[in-house]
């Protein structure tokens, strides 16, 4: 899935809905996973129901409280830069429908990434696709075999099994990585460097943009 598209069309997808609920968009260095250290355009979409007790961006919930863009608008935000790669996140960003957006991007000559929990149905024309599966609302089984990466954010000790459970659904090409979640990252950083040395199968990944202080 990294060297060409994949595109999602979700039978349940409403299509026609033009506007989006954007909490923010902005231009930086992906700090995570797989693409860490990329220029992307990051679009974040406001809503989510996962609920996680550690989101830092829990203002991104309710999408009632962001303004709504149009399709045309968010691409000629991107196209203002010299960005190549957009980065489509939240928020749950499943939930909206994204078919329309992210084959306009791509018709712009963008690539296209999510980070999703994967709860809600899968939409969109992907280049990659990350899941980060989360405890509080589990993701739906149809997305795991298009997974192209799965970040498992590590909390405490017992997230390494869950992170497992989930390792032996996805397919055989897809990367996977342990997160220390920000707040515990002190702690549960040492416990990742021992498990990923027992299981090189994992690799290790951290919150650059933090550390360095960009968005």
């Amino acid at each position: 899935m990294s060297t060409s598209a994949a595109i999602i069309n979700n039978s349940s997808t409403v299509i026609g809905n033009d506007t989006l609920p954007v909490m923010e968009h902005f231009y930086t260095l992906q700090g995570e996973g797989f693409h860490q250290g990329r220029a992307a355009y990051f679009i974040r979409l406001g809503g989510c129901d996962v609920g996680c007790v550690w989101c830092d961006v829990k203002e991104s919930w309710d999408a009632t409280h962001h303004p709504r863009y149009t399709i045309a608008q968010l691409v000629a935000f991107v196209k203002q830069t010299p960005a190549q790669l957009v980065v489509i996140t939240g928020g749950e960003p499943l939930m909206h429908p994204l078919n329309e957006l992210t084959a306009a991007l791509q018709a712009a000559g963008l690539e296209t990434n999510i980070e999703t929990s994967g709860s809600h149905p899968l939409s969109g024309h992907w280049n990659w696709i990350c899941l980060s599966p989360k405890k509080f609302k589990a993701p739906l089984p149809g997305i795991l075999p298009f997974a192209s990466e799965l970040k498992v954010i590590i909390f405490n000790k017992s997230d390494f099994d869950w992170a497992e459970q989930y390792a032996a659904q996805v397919a055989a090409h897809c990367k996977l990585y342990l997160q220390p979640e920000w707040e515990k990252a002190a702690a549960m950083t040492p416990l990742i460097v021992d498990y990923i040395k027992a299981h090189p199968q994992w690799e290790l990944s951290l919150q650059v943009h933090k550390y360095i202080h960009v968005p």
